[in-house]
């Protein structure tokens, strides 16, 4: 899905890259403050990062997609109620709590709004909200409302990366994509900043996405132009299969570079977005290996996604995709496991599958030899970003590594031989560092 294969030997080269990408397009700003405090259910010291994202003037072209989740957060119910705003200015954002369904929390959300329209000389109700981290704490709005000026203060127009870097949670790096594209004055750019780790199987993902662009595009084609890019990217990944309640997915635009091309518009966008899906898999949380399912072969559009999702989401490919053990069994049964609970009639004869370009099975039946085994474990091999490393404690996997060494994945090719659909949908593999991360996420 990414629209390039990169390589990075340090930490140091990525954030190079990152630098490179991070240029704010023309009519924004962004600006952070950090502080410590304590979380009123816990007696344990916390960090908070409070992130804005503020326009030079209030744009009445903006556009955002929010989780579909049946307990939405605060900043969720009060984003829905921004998108019938007469124009936005800014976006306030805070990780380490994601204020969903804690008391008061609406009360809070649309408190920090009203302080950032305040020393931004703007309404409350031009101000989206954004939450992320754990879910059922209490925003410590006090502290909040009074690290709000020096967010303020240090806002500039010249890095997205900051934004990038305050978003993030249990994120090993930040995740920054651009594209650019002629407009009528000169050139137009669209950058984008994605938080998100875990807790991800669109629609959305635990996943917080901000993209800007300065060109002029009107709110109508902005909104169908997201909704179109979204389907198509963040609502076919999954790392865990559980939908967040914060998902958010916001695009703005500035109008500073003039109109563009529709269609150049909407390839950009799909691009950008379909740069931070991959991104946002690749820092899965202990996530090891990326896996690009194609699926082939389908009756329709639903069903390509559907089977890609259940080889995506199966627990026991993701374990041997982790171990490196090319267990294709456990993939003709994700695949089967879908049709039978589905109705989807397959043929087993007219069923194709391929593992990183190796044929697996065709004509119903296995085709397994010594040395495509050899070359499964190879590929598989070749697409892991780091290898375990044991923990010191016994307990805590960390990874060795906070950056991506590459963007290589797992590639499965799977003709349902049942029509002409198609679809692509990206997974990872399960670890011990992604249990050790969400047993101890709180603590």
């Amino acid at each position: 899905m990414a629209s390039t294969e990169l390589t990075f030997a340090d930490r140091a080269a990525h954030r190079a890259w990152l630098a490179s990408q991070a240029a704010l397009p023309r009519g924004f700003r962004t600006g952070c403050a950090r502080f410590d405090f304590v979380p009123a259910e816990v007696a344990k010291p916390a960090k908070m990062t409070v992130t804005l994202i503020a326009l030079e003037r209030p744009t009445p072209d903006f556009a955002a997609m929010f989780t579909r989740n049946a307990f939405p957060g605060a900043p969720i119910l009060v984003g829905r109620r921004r998108l019938e705003a007469a124009a936005l200015g800014a976006v306030v954002v805070n990780n380490k709590i994601s204020n969903v369904c804690a008391p008061g929390g609406v009360e809070a959300s649309e408190a920090l709004c009203a302080e950032t329209g305040r020393l931004l000389g703007i309404g409350a109700d031009a101000v989206l909200p954004s939450s992320t981290g754990v879910i059922g704490w209490k925003l410590p709005v006090a502290q909040m409302l009074g690290q709000l000026p020096a967010a303020v203060a240090a806002l500039q127009g010249a890095s997205v990366l900051p934004a990038a870097e305050g978003i993030c949670t249990t994120d090993l790096y930040p995740k920054v994509r651009r594209a650019e594209l002629p407009a009528a004055g000169g050139t137009a750019s669209i950058v984008g900043i994605a938080k998100g780790a875990g807790m991800i199987e669109p629609n959305l993902a635990t996943m917080l996405v901000y993209i800007l662009t300065d060109a002029a595009v009107p709110r109508a084609e902005l909104r169908a132009a997201l909704a179109e890019a979204v389907d198509a990217s963040f609502n076919r990944m999954s790392i865990d299969s559980d939908t967040s309640t914060s998902d958010t997915v916001a695009l703005l635009a500035s109008g500073a570079a003039g109109a563009v091309d529709r269609a150049a518009f909407r390839a950009a966008l799909a691009r950008v977005c379909a740069d931070l899906t991959e991104d946002v898999v690749r820092n899965g949380e202990g996530v090891h290996h990326v896996m690009r399912v194609r699926v082939r072969g389908a009756p329709d559009l639903r069903t390509a996604v559907a089977v890609g999702k259940s080889v995506a989401n199966s627990p026991l490919f993701q374990c041997a995709v982790a171990g490196n053990d090319p267990n294709v069994g456990r993939l003709v049964c994700a695949i089967g496991k879908w049709a039978g609970a589905n109705g989807l009639a397959l043929d087993p004869a007219r069923v194709r599958l391929a593992v990183g370009g190796t044929e697996v099975f065709a004509g119903g039946a296995f085709r397994l030899d010594e040395g495509k085994e050899r070359a499964l474990i190879a590929h598989f091999k070749a697409a892991e970003l780091y290898a375990s490393v044991p923990p010191a404690d016994g307990l805590t996997f960390r990874p060795p590594v906070s950056w991506p060494p590459h963007e290589r994945a797992v590639q499965l090719d799977l003709d349902l031989g049942a029509g002409g659909a198609e679809a692509a949908v990206l997974g990872a593999d399960r670890t011990h560092e992604y249990i050790s991360e969400n047993a101890d996420y709180r603590s």
